[in-house]
C-alpha cells in the first residue's frame, strides 16, 4: 500500500504516491488540524476549532460535507472516524511527526523546508508554528555540530547558516558557524560572524554578546588560555 504523504512544513500538500490530492480549503484546515494534534479528536472540538463561528448544526453539517469531499484513493479514506472522534488514517505519513521522532530519513530535508504552515493565520496554527520553531532550529544546530565532528564543513554551514537566518538574534546559532570556520581554520570568518551579531545584537536590543561568545573570540585573538 502507497502511503499518503502530508506535508505541512514550508507549505501544505498531500500527496498519494507522489501524485498531488486535490483538496478543498476546508479540507487542507481539517487535515492540517488533524495533523498538528497527532490523536483522534472529538467532533466538537473540530466544531470550534474549524468553524467557531457557526452554530453547532451549522459546523457539524460544514464537517460532513468536508469529509465527504476529500479524496479517496486507492490507500484507503485519508481519515477515520470512529466512536465519535475523527483522526488520520493509519496510513497518512506526516512530515512534522517524523522529525519529532527523530528520524535521519528525510529529517534533514524536512529541516530544511521552512515554517510550519507558513502564511496561515489560523488561531489554532500559532501555538505550534512557535513550538516546532524551537525544535527546528535545536536540530539545526545539533546536526550542525555533528557535521562539523564529521569534517562536512559545508554541511555544517549550510545548517548553521539557516538556523541563523530563521533567528538572527539567536546566539547559540551563530557560535555554532564560528565553530564550524574554526574548525575548518578560517579564523577569519569566525571573527565576521562575531562582528556582525554583536553589531546586530546591540542594534536591536542594546546588549553584548555573552562571556561565552566572546571567550570563543578571545581565543581565537590572543591564542586560547
Amino acid at each position: 500500500m502507497n502511503p499518503t504523504e502530508l506535508t505541512v512544513l514550508g507549505r501544505f500538500s498531500c500527496r498519494v504516491a507522489g501524485r498531488p490530492q486535490l483538496l478543498s480549503p476546508r479540507g487542507e484546515r481539517l487535515l492540517a488540524y488533524l495533523a498538528l494534534h497527532r490523536v483522534p479528536l472529538r467532533r466538537d472540538r473540530l466544531f470550534g476549532a474549524l468553524w467557531g463561528d457557526s452554530s453547532e448544526a451549522r459546523a457539524s453539517s460544514n464537517l460532513r460535507s468536508t469529509l465527504w469531499r476529500l479524496p479517496r484513493p486507492d490507500a484507503g479514506p485519508l481519515v477515520r472516524a470512529e466512536g465519535g472522534q475523527i483522526g488520520l488514517a493509519d496510513h497518512v505519513v506526516v512530515d512534522l511527526w517524523r522529525v519529532e521522532a527523530g528520524e535521519a530519513e528525510g529529517r534533514e530535508l524536512d529541516l530544511l523546508a521552512g515554517d510550519l504552515l507558513p502564511g496561515w493565520d489560523d488561531p489554532w496554527v500559532f501555538f505550534e508554528r512557535e513550538r516546532y520553531r524551537q525544535l527546528r532550529l535545536h536540530a539545526l544546530e545539533d546536526m550542525c555540530a555533528r557535521r562539523r565532528d564529521q569534517s562536512r564543513y559545508a554541511d555544517a554551514l549550510r545548517l548553521g547558516l539557516l538556523a541563523v537566518q530563521s533567528e538572527p538574534l539567536r546566539e547559540t546559532a551563530h557560535r555554532q558557524v564560528m565553530q564550524v570556520h574554526l574548525a575548518e581554520g578560517n579564523a577569519g570568518e569566525a571573527l565576521c560572524q562575531y562582528d556582525g551579531f554583536r553589531r546586530l545584537l546591540h542594534a536591536e536590543l542594546g546588549l553584548p554578546p555573552s562571556s561565552a561568545m566572546r571567550s570563543l573570540v578571545d581565543d581565537v585573538r590572543y591564542g586560547g588560555p
